[in-house]
């Protein structure tokens, strides 16, 4: 992520396991899912994205399987597990709270 849009770890690890909500990806369609639903705001390199994907899958929120990628290519492809739709619900909790708690110290200052 460029600087300006530096994320705190826990967002990029919340929006990596909403964007698996929909269907398994690779990494690279991964990163162009959140690109996309951002409008081009939010860009992931792979230095950030990769480490998150390994730490999601060692706390078992993901699993990983090898396929072939549109343009057949072998590609690792991630999918959310239960454990991973559970604490995505946690997360969204949060996020929702501390965004609100954001948004009430911007609108009062």
């Amino acid at each position: 992520m460029t600087k300006s849009t530096d994320l705190l770890q826990g967002t990029l690890d919340l929006m990596i396991l909403k964007v698996l909500t929909l269907e398994p990806m690779h990494g690279w369609a991964i990163a162009q899912r959140i690109r996309q639903l951002s409008k081009d705001v939010l860009k992931v390199n792979q230095g950030a994205l990769y480490p998150a994907l390994h730490r999601l899958e060692h706390q078992a929120w993901i699993s990983a399987s090898w396929g072939e990628s549109e343009n057949n290519r072998r590609a690792k492809y991630y999918s959310l597990t239960k454990a991973g739709r559970e604490r995505l619900k946690i997360e969204e909790k949060s996020w929702d709270r501390l965004s609100l708690a954001v948004q009430g110290v911007l609108k009062a200052v």
